[in-house]
């Protein structure tokens, strides 16, 4: 248990302090002297070291021992009965003889203080499949055109640039090796999405990926004919997430994050085009400097290079 900042004493001291009345025979005023605390304490550290030992000198917990007043387990119950069926504390309060701060304090302490705690959110769970390839997550993120560091860097909303326009950075990245590959293109448009997933295919190739499956969301892009009739000319099963279930593809969600973080609004730009140029360094450090956790602090490089080693 942690000792209080402002304690006077420790259990240390209260052995001292026992050891120098019970075997060294100080008085007990000095020993309340030495040690500045009051005499009394001194004597309550002595009854309780006789009747306990030493386990006695511990600290306890301030936490009453009894508790006439609290609430027996059937009202408990009750409250949490009626939590249940989504009234608020002043609707519990009314339908039992309970003040309303007492049915607050209730909830609070059953871990039900808000409505939303009813109902916790499923846990998380991460999946990864067992060879590069088995697995592309396909999205793309809008970003606003630069033509003077915006808001975004400087931390000024009067720094804004409206109507500059937008464009899209396109990205894939492999499940199991966490290689990515991401442009900077113009829109997000049935075409362009499937220009860059040949491009991609034919980057993972060249890297010793064999692309058998690819998951995307529900853009519209992705639901195009253009982009089936692309994947079955691959050869490439596509899947869908489910609607309104972005963590799905968590793992080009998060891609997108720190692309985001550590590129985009990294440093100021001047720029669209100084951006788009900062782009391959970074992509370039992601896939063969970056230590990923998810990958035991190995590298995407790494990775790819110790499957290719198990096929040779």
């Amino acid at each position: 248990m942690n000792i209080h900042k402002n304690a006077r004493t420790t259990p240390q001291s209260r052995a001292l302090l026992v050891r120098r009345v019970l075997e060294e025979h100080w008085p007990v005023s000095a020993v309340a002297t030495a040690l500045g605390i009051s005499e009394r304490t001194v004597y309550k550290w002595v009854a309780r070291y006789r009747a306990q030992g030493l386990p006695g000198l511990q600290d306890r917990r301030s936490v009453a021992r009894r508790r006439p007043h609290a609430l027996a387990p059937v009202w408990l119950a009750l409250v949490r009965l009626l939590r249940h069926s989504r009234l608020v504390a002043a609707e519990i309060a009314a339908r039992l003889p309970l003040a309303r701060s007492t049915v607050s304090g209730v909830l609070y302490r059953l871990g039900l203080g808000r409505l939303r705690y009813l109902n916790p959110s499923a846990p998380v769970r991460r999946y990864e499949w067992d060879r590069p390839g088995e697995l592309v997550h396909l999205d793309t993120k809008k970003l606003g055109r630069i033509v003077h560091p915006s808001h975004r860097v400087t931390g000024d909303r009067r720094d804004r640039a409206r109507g500059a326009g937008w464009e899209y950075a396109h990205v894939a990245i492999d499940d199991c090796s966490r290689f990515a590959y991401v442009e900077i293109l113009p829109d997000e448009k049935r075409y362009t999405a499937t220009r860059f997933w040949l491009r991609a295919v034919r980057e993972f190739r060249q890297r010793g990926i064999r692309v058998q499956r690819v998951l995307t969301d529900n853009g519209n892009a992705y639901r195009s004919r253009t982009f089936g009739k692309a994947c079955r000319w691959l050869g490439i099963a596509s899947k869908r997430t489910r609607p309104y279930r972005p963590q799905t593809n968590g793992k080009a969600e998060r891609v997108i994050q720190t692309l985001l973080r550590q590129w985009a609004y990294a440093r100021a730009y001047a720029n669209s085009a100084q951006r788009r140029a900062a782009l391959d360094s970074w992509l370039r450090f992601y896939n063969e400097e970056r230590p990923h956790a998810s990958l035991n602090r190995q590298t995407p490089i790494s990775r790819l290079a110790q499957f290719a080693e198990q096929r040779s």
